[in-house]
Parts: C-alpha cells; sequence; structure tokens
C-alpha cells in the first residue's frame, strides 16, 4: 500500500477519487480499522453510513469487506447524514464510519471515524495508527472468522431523539425555507421535521452529489444567495442552509441577513444553561466576544480553545460541558454524545423564535454586540516570519494584550481584537477581526493586512 499521508489528515480521510484513493484502498483502511478498534475496546461490530456522492457506496461496501475480513461485524445504515452516523455510534455503542467529504466538490471522498459513543479519531487518538495499519496492509493476527454485514434503519431513531430534545409541537407556525444544497438534509429534514407546525419550502432537496445548483459550502456566501432570495419571495420567517453531510447549519433572518453563528452560539447557550444541568459552555477562540460575555451574564461559565471539532470535544468531555459552538457553525451537545449536529442547533433556533412573537431579526439582534469581518484569507509565502511581522506591530503597544493558543490573538485597548492563524493544509494566514463598530473594524482589518501582505505589495 502506498504512503496514505496526503490522504489521510488530521481529523478524517479526505481526497480525490480516483486519483488519491479507490476501493482497494478503501479495503485496506476497513482492515485497518477493524483491527484497531478491536485492541482499543475490544469491539466485535462497527456501523457505517454514507452521503449521495457517487463514489460512496462503492468506497463504503469496499471498507465493509475490509472490515469483515478481519473477523468483525459490519452494521450499514446507508444513506444518512454525519450526525445520523454520531446518532448511531452513541445510540448503539458501537465504533462508526462516516463516508462523506463535507462541503468538498463532488470529486472527493472521505470518511469520518468515531470510537463508540461517537468519541472522536483524529491524528492524536488514532488515526496515525489505522494510517499505518493501512499502508502496511499485513497482520501477525489470523481472524478465527468472516464478519458479517447486515442493515439497519436508524433514521426514525434519529428524527425521535432529536424531537426528544426539542419540542416544536407548541410553537407558533413558521413558514421555513431550508436550502439542503442537493445534500443529505434533504435526506433527513423531512423526517425530522414532519407534521410539525412549520411551512418548509424545499430547495435542492434532491440528493446529487454532483450539486447541479451551487455547492454544499454554506460558509462561501456565494453559496447563501439563492436561500436569501427565497426566504424573502416566500415571506418565510427563517431559512436555513444545510452543508453537504448537514453536520452544519446557517440560518438567515426574515429580511434574507445571514445570521453570525457566534450568534447562534449564544442564542443556543443560552437556552442549554436555562435547563439547569450544567454551566460550561464551550467556544472556539474566533468566536465573538459576545459569547463569553452573554454566557457569564446567564449563568454559566465559558470556556474558550482552539479551533477544531478535536479540541471542541475533548474539553467538552475534559469539562462536562453541555454545549459548544464554532465560527464555522459547528455545534456540539453534550445530550449528542458531545457531537456536532446541525440538524438540533437548527431546531433550537426554530423553537426560540417560535417560542414568542419577534421576528428573527430582532430575536438575534441581542446576541450580536460588535462587528467582525469574517474569516479573511491572505496567501504568503513564509506565515512564520508574516506572524512575527504582526506581532512585533502590536506588541509594544501599551495595553495590549497578546497570546499564542491557536495563532497569534492580539486584544486592543478600545476592545477590538483580532486572531491570525496559519493554515494547516496551504501556504494561507487566516485573518479574523471584531471591534465594537464597522469603522473601528475596518481600520484594524486593514492595518493587519497591510502588515500580512507587505511582502506582496514590495514583488
Amino acid at each position: 500500500m502506498s504512503d496514505l499521508s496526503a490522504l489521510i489528515k488530521a481529523y478524517d480521510v479526505r481526497g480525490l477519487v480516483p486519483d488519491q484513493w479507490d476501493e482497494d484502498v478503501a479495503r485496506a483502511i476497513g482492515a485497518a480499522f477493524a483491527e484497531f478498534v478491536l485492541a482499543d475496546s475490544g469491539a466485535t461490530a462497527v456501523v457505517t453510513a454514507h452521503d449521495m456522492r457517487e463514489s460512496s457506496v462503492p468506497l463504503s461496501r469496499a471498507f465493509a469487506e475490509g472490515v469483515i475480513a478481519r473477523g468483525v461485524d459490519v452494521v450499514e445504515a446507508g444513506l444518512g447524514s454525519t450526525d445520523l452516523l454520531y446518532f448511531a455510534a452513541g445510540s448503539l455503542g458501537m465504533p462508526g464510519a462516516m463516508f462523506t467529504a463535507s462541503h468538498n466538490p463532488a470529486q472527493y471522498n472521505g470518511i469520518k471515524l468515531c470510537r463508540a459513543g461517537a468519541a472522536p479519531i483524529g491524528q492524536d487518538s488514532g488515526l496515525v495508527t489505522i494510517r499505518e495499519w493501512a499502508e502496511r496492509d499485513a497482520y501477525d493476527r489470523t481472524p478465527d472468522r468472516v464478519g458479517t454485514v447486515s442493515a439497519r434503519d436508524v433514521l426514525a431513531g434519529y428524527a425521535a431523539h432529536l424531537r426528544s430534545l426539542v419540542d416544536l409541537s407548541t410553537i407558533r407556525p413558521l413558514r421555513v425555507v431550508v436550502d439542503a444544497g442537493n445534500g443529505m438534509g434533504g435526506h433527513t429534514v423531512p423526517v425530522v421535521l414532519a407534521g410539525l407546525p412549520l411551512d418548509v419550502v424545499p430547495m435542492y432537496f434532491e440528493l446529487d452529489g454532483s450539486f447541479p445548483n451551487h455547492e454544499a459550502n454554506p460558509l462561501d456566501p456565494a453559496n447563501l444567495v439563492d436561500l436569501q432570495r427565497a426566504v424573502v419571495e416566500h415571506g418565510a420567517e427563517i431559512g436555513l442552509a444545510f452543508d453537504g453531510d448537514a453536520d452544519r447549519v446557517f440560518v438567515v433572518d426574515e429580511r434574507g441577513e445571514p445570521v453570525s453563528p457566534s450568534a447562534i452560539t449564544a442564542l443556543v447557550a443560552v437556552r442549554e444553561l436555562a435547563k439547569g444541568r450544567g454551566t460550561t459552555i464551550i467556544h472556539n477562540l474566533i468566536t465573538s466576544k459576545a459569547v463569553p460575555e452573554i454566557v457569564r451574564e446567564h449563568g454559566g461559565q465559558p470556556v474558550r480553545t482552539r479551533v477544531g471539532h478535536s479540541f471542541i470535544k475533548a474539553e467538552m468531555a475534559r469539562t462536562d460541558a453541555v454545549f459548544g459552538g464554532e465560527h464555522s457553525a459547528h455545534y456540539y451537545f453534550r445530550d449528542f454524545w458531545r457531537a456536532d449536529t446541525g440538524m438540533l442547533a437548527a431546531m433550537h433556533v426554530l423553537a426560540a423564535l417560535g417560542e414568542q412573537g419577534r421576528p428573527l431579526s430582532e430575536l438575534t439582534a441581542a446576541y450580536s454586540r460588535y462587528a467582525a469581518s469574517g474569516e479573511i484569507n491572505s496567501t504568503v509565502a513564509d506565515a512564520g516570519e508574516r506572524m512575527a511581522a504582526v506581532r512585533e506591530t502590536f506588541a509594544e503597544q501599551e495595553g495590549v494584550t497578546v497570546d499564542e493558543l491557536d495563532g497569534l490573538t492580539v486584544e486592543l485597548p478600545d476592545g477590538a481584537w483580532f486572531n491570525l492563524r496559519a493554515s494547516n493544509t496551504e501556504p494561507l494566514l487566516r485573518l479574523n477581526v471584531e471591534a465594537p463598530d464597522a469603522a473601528r473594524m475596518t481600520e484594524l482589518r486593514d492595518q493587519v493586512l497591510g502588515t500580512v501582505r507587505a511582502e506582496q505589495e514590495q514583488k
């Protein structure tokens, strides 16, 4: 087996099909995963699910062949969102494998792996071992049996679990436009939201891994345009956009304006704190500073983490946090095995909107206190050198605080702040800026970008 380091990344498997991986590679990864979970926890069965991409079924079946060859059984949940796979791994108590490339273009595919209970498997928690074993594709142990493959439909159970966590049955009627982006939201939304006081206007619910309408990546504003227009045209109270594997959700208000994921984090955090079953809320360091402020105002304890689901989930486990949110619209719930689920976050927003009479723009205004730049990427030749230049520019100024938990975070005495982080996979620096008002945000953004991009201007 060839070097899989370019395919098996920090958090998952992700690459071009068939250029970077194919069914033979999937079979080897399946065998390695089976050996790993057997050694790790004694697991004798794993559960799989897959998205709507053309390559997902053959890859998942080849993976299953690798698993059963090592004497471990496979339970196939079939078509599903990533959070449906987490539900299966949690409720069945089995390690899991989700075949998806999330928001990536059609020619990509991948695998997200987890332990029983939906606990993540990443570079520091088993993925390196799985990669090494898959590359070797040879084992000393001889299985005493060939595993079995069975099918199990978990969609109804998934929907019932979510509906047990957020009661939407008594909210006021709402018209909701949902853009599934031809991804797995088109499969799960109709079942989860059926029979509720919601007039759902579906957009791009047809499962199509070629993504004929737009990329299934709502983080890119270009992919929200259709939803924004439809919300206004239909006179809807809210719009929801899911990414390809439906583990993230983005929200649009009744005016067609996007609602910041930081505002959604704060809103859901307040609802979770109100249950009185915990006080810790996790937020990554580039969410709005309104999030920890609001958490404290409602009796909670905010805990700041690095960017990335593995850090969020680790901190949730360490602190027994009830909820966690990221700027990228990943939302994590203790009641959902600490895993991320866009659907549950969407249900919380629908409940918050439907339990009172104000429009969404007014409801969320209380959670949107500052002006933010959004993430701005700059291509640089030497990320370390540019980061050092920015640090030098600000570090000696009076009243400035600097920390390096994840990249460079600089807080200024007037309440403005920014974070500058290097990409793990590309020659990019990622900048996020927030300030008390838009003018100050623009000023600080341009100042930092001027330093970051100085090398380009000199050429």
